[in-house]
């Protein structure tokens, strides 16, 4: 069993509550609001969960799981999520986010500016490109023809395996796009962006993406 903390309890961050809970870990969960605002989701989890703040989250967990509007990731506490596997499933949407020109100009990734901002943490991409509902329903055992197959990226490669074994754990093939310079590959807009694909459909999808958005280059 292992703990779990995510930080962030929006669709994602609720459906990934529901999808560790399931495979036996124990969560933390966090909100910008506070552990109250969370009961009626604690009470559907079960015993293996609690609701604590972002801090408590980041040092309770073995893992951790970064799922906060974009906007928001410099809020994410350092010190406690130093040497841990990081989860980002952060997506840039400028309409809420607000423009960040390193982005459009295709200089940095969204899990580049969280590995900046947590550089004792081991981040890595992860459930971005999925519906939440998916997250808990569209997985198939290993072996299944034509079986969905999320992304991942990371400069490290344990914390690529570890997404890998939660992925198939949830019925998922696993595709890496390489290390979190590589990550945009899998953002929003891109080709392997929201769309159900297979490994091979994946990795076409990765290998298509285009790094600036065309109506940003015009």
């Amino acid at each position: 069993m292992t703990t779990i903390g995510i930080i962030g309890a929006g669709h994602i961050g609720s459906q990934l509550a529901r999808a560790f809970t399931r495979l036996g870990d124990e969560v933390v969960i966090a909100n910008s609001r506070g552990p109250e605002t969370l009961a009626g989701l604690i009470d559907e989890l079960g015993p293996t969960a609690r609701a604590a703040t972002a801090a408590e989250a980041a040092a309770a967990g073995e893992v951790v799981v970064v799922t906060v509007p974009l906007a928001a990731y410099r809020d994410i506490p350092a010190e406690p999520l130093a040497g841990k596997i990081v989860l980002d499933t952060n997506n840039y949407y400028w309409e809420r986010d607000g423009h960040i020109a390193e982005l459009d100009r295709g200089e940095v990734t969204t899990s580049g500016l969280l590995q900046q901002h947590l550089p004792g943490a081991k981040v890595v991409k992860a459930f971005n490109h999925i519906g939440a509902a998916d997250i808990t329903t569209a997985g198939t055992p290993a072996g299944t023809p034509g079986r969905r197959a999320l992304g991942t990226a990371s400069d490290f490669p344990e914390a690529i395996a570890y997404v890998t074994d939660v992925y198939d754990r949830l019925g998922f093939d696993t595709v890496s796009a390489g290390t979190l310079d590589e990550s945009w590959r899998l953002e929003r807009d891109r080709p392997a962006y929201g769309v159900r694909q297979d490994a091979a459909q994946l990795r076409e999808n990765l290998a298509a993406a285009f790094r600036v958005r065309p109506e940003d280059a015009a």
